[in-house]
């Protein structure tokens, strides 16, 4: 690792092998970070020990990472999905979440300060993600790190739960008394949705294994069907206000959208934007996928009287803000089953690769 002085950031860090003081003003130039140098298996993962820092722009914030956790986006974006927008932008490094604290700050960050706890998340198509030792994300990224939460526990929460908000919150704007069928709810995204929904006051009900049963009930859900075991069209009575379908599919969606009121919203995580996309190229890729997407909505909506959409985590402060106040009130957790040295990394994506484990995963930075 190299550092430098500088004139340009405030910046304070100490840790086991450095420290900076605040009058000398310097930044850290490079750090180790996992380097994604082309497509393929879990094998193809590289932990380079000097890996080139950019200099901070004004409104982003240097993170010295503590966790970070390891979500589907990663493994399915180390074997290529998003192919036509990131292969000639590689090497790139992984990583959406992060937990640690802040090391500089760039000179027109005024929200957060050097030495705080902090926990964000990246936009999906970032490409300097946080499987490193110093993160850089933008101050709308970034909220305080719940203090009644470890840098573990809370690297698992931020990209799930903004996943889940802006379905919820932002696109069906749920309300107090609503109904709303969390498809897939025993994975990270279905949990922070049942929480967040439970959390406005809404009834919940989700489909999912008969290993998360106990665990979505736990979260609020009010009814939970094994799909597995139960004819879901059968079991679940009534309709809905709003559906996040985070399993995607013909058939998943067509019986989701027939749990819908007239009015309500159906979202689901599976759009097909990137499929699309690498498929044809952006230049051509994306007006398809954009014409895909508005025929689908003006079917369902003379079909059905329903407005569906394809959804999608980004940044959002406000719910940043949000999110981290739930889970310090202990309304929002999201278990983590397993945790690896970032030195493991390539273990940690084998066995998510070969569905070992099926909960969170955690990469620690010692």
């Amino acid at each position: 690792m190299r550092i430098l002085r500088s004139r340009s950031f405030r910046a304070s860090v100490s840790d086991s092998n450095y420290h900076f003081n605040v009058g000398f003003r310097r930044f850290v130039t490079s750090c180790r970070a996992v380097v994604l140098p082309r497509f393929g298996g879990p094998e193809v993962l590289e932990l380079r020990p000097n890996v080139n820092v950019p200099d901070l722009k004004p409104h982003e914030v240097l993170v010295r990472t503590r966790a970070v956790s390891i979500n589907p986006l990663d493994t399915r974006m180390r074997s290529g999905y998003g192919r036509s927008i990131f292969e000639p932008l590689l090497p790139l490094i992984l990583g959406r979440d992060v937990s640690g604290e802040v090391a500089a700050v760039g000179d027109s960050v005024r929200g957060l300060s050097v030495g705080q706890e902090v926990f964000g998340a990246l936009h999906p198509t970032a490409v300097r993600g946080t499987y490193a030792d110093y993160a850089i994300l933008s101050d709308e990224e970034l909220a305080p790190k719940p203090a009644s939460v470890t840098h573990v526990e809370a690297s698992v929460i931020p990209f799930a739960a903004l996943t889940a908000w802006r379905a919820l919150k932002s696109t069906a704007r749920i309300a107090e008394g609503q109904r709303v069928l969390v498809v897939g709810g025993g994975g990270a995204v279905g949990l922070a949705a049942i929480q967040i929904s439970v959390a406005k006051g809404c009834h919940v009900t989700t489909t999912c294994g008969k290993q998360s049963i106990d665990r979505v009930l736990a979260a609020g859900a009010e009814q939970a069907v094994d799909y597995t075991a139960e004819d879901i069209e059968f079991v679940i009575k009534g309709k809905f206000d709003a559906v996040l379908d985070t399993i995607g599919g013909p058939e998943t969606e067509r019986i989701s959208i027939n749990f819908l009121k007239r009015g309500g919203h159906y979202m689901t995580l599976q759009g097909e934007a990137a499929s699309l996309t690498d498929r044809y190229g952006i230049a051509f890729g994306l007006p398809v996928a954009t014409a895909v997407l508005l025929k689908k909505q003006n079917q369902y909506r003379c079909s059905h009287g329903i407005e569906y959409w394809w959804t999608y985590m980004r940044a959002d402060s406000e719910g940043l803000f949000e999110i981290q106040k739930l889970s310090e009130a202990g309304k929002l957790n999201i278990p983590v089953e397993k945790t690896f040295s970032i030195t493991q990394v390539i273990e940690a994506h084998e066995a998510k690769e070969k569905k070992q484990i099926h909960g969170k995963v955690v990469l620690k930075f010692d």
